[in-house]
């Protein structure tokens, strides 16, 4: 009986709506990682869809990288900013919840690497750089895995530093 239950509702949680037209979707992390570095602009409102609907930890977090991330593909002025602001507060406040999760501290400082100066978002970058240097070991293997990855095209996190 509690497996049907379970079943169904992660059926339910499983429903999502992009352009009107309803589909099947679960967060995951592979994805969400994928269509980061994509910087496909449907391809992070379809990902900002998933994590809207999700019931993950740190759903704010993801949600508020992807907003920070598609502020930088969207053309109109305001809108950059808007998107950029919530994103970044949505980010930082899962920051200040828990400190020392190093996949948040990931996701800031993917998000300063390529902020452009003007949002002046790099305030961070360096602290951040530290923190997943020293903690790196002590992190979910999938999300050691994400970092590494990330460090081939950084300029800030280098592999041979963990």
């Amino acid at each position: 009986m509690k497996l049907q239950v379970i079943s169904a509702l992660l059926f339910i949680s499983a429903i999502t709506t992009v352009n009107g037209d309803a589909y099947f979707a679960i967060f995951n992390k592979n994805d969400y990682y994928s269509v980061m570095a994509s910087q496909n602009i449907d391809a992070i409102n379809n990902e900002l869809e998933i994590v809207k609907t999700s019931t993950i930890v740190n759903k704010n977090a993801y949600e508020g990288t992807l907003l920070m991330t598609k502020a930088g593909l969207v053309k109109k002025i305001s809108e950059k900013i808007s998107l950029f602001k919530s994103g970044r507060q949505k980010l930082e406040s899962c920051i200040k919840l828990d400190t020392q999760n190093v996949e948040l501290h990931f996701l800031r400082l993917m998000v300063q690497e390529n902020s452009p100066p003007i949002v002046n978002y790099k305030g961070d970058l360096e602290k951040d750089k530290i923190f997943i240097d020293k903690l790196f070991k002590t992190a979910p293997q999938d999300i050691q895995q994400y970092i590494l990855d990330y460090s081939k095209r950084s300029k800030i996190l280098n592999a041979k530093d963990f």
